[in-house]
């Protein structure tokens, strides 16, 4: 019998994105500190934050395959934290506009019973193309991305304030990193394609 799947996170967007590999789970929020240590790096953040939930998750179900994921975005070596509302928005926008944003997304699978665990880290690089103050109150009227790093959506209209993307996942922009989520469950023994 395989072993059930947990996602440690209430996020409707990796939700959603883990759907697409057809296997049954549930979501569960992990309930972790989210700050932010002094000298850590995004990158750092990210695998820790992943860590934390995973583990947090897997101590409640001991015998669950457990995903933890987590986003840190940066801009010119500042991070971009979920904006929370409209001004903070517009603000991380006009910060991005014209430059790079790195967002690194570190995604762990835990078993605590079986004490495997698996940690990856995706660097994606968004390319922002220069953009209009109407432009940017404009997107954030329209799509209100405030729970989302980086202030957009990039599944959805925020698609338009890039000129590129480049990335080895493509998923992972959006908080999950399939490509390796799909291989960690296989190495786990719950293969998304198997009968």
């Amino acid at each position: 019998m395989n072993p059930f799947l947990y996602l440690a996170s209430t996020s409707r967007w990796r939700a959603a994105l883990l759907h697409r590999l057809g296997l049954p789970f549930l979501q569960e929020a992990p309930l972790v500190d989210e700050d932010q240590r002094p000298g850590e790096s995004p990158a750092e953040r990210a695998l820790r934050l992943a860590g934390d939930k995973a583990a947090a998750v897997a101590a409640r179900h001991p015998e669950a395959l457990v995903l933890g994921s987590d986003q840190v975005a940066e801009c010119d070596g500042r991070i971009l934290d979920k904006p929370g509302d409209a001004g903070r928005c517009r603000e991380q926008l006009r910060r991005c506009s014209g430059r790079g944003a790195r967002f690194h997304t570190a995604v762990v699978l835990r078993q605590a019973a079986t004490g495997l665990t698996l940690q990856h880290l995706d660097q994606t690089l968004v390319r922002f193309r220069t953009l209009e103050p109407a432009s940017i109150a404009r997107y954030v009227e329209l799509e209100q991305p405030f729970d989302c790093a980086g202030g957009f959506r990039a599944e959805g209209l925020g698609i338009a304030l890039f000129e590129a993307i480049e990335s080895r996942d493509p998923t992972a922009l959006v908080g999950l990193p399939l490509i390796w989520v799909a291989a960690a469950l296989r190495q786990a023994g719950l293969d998304p394609l198997a009968r």
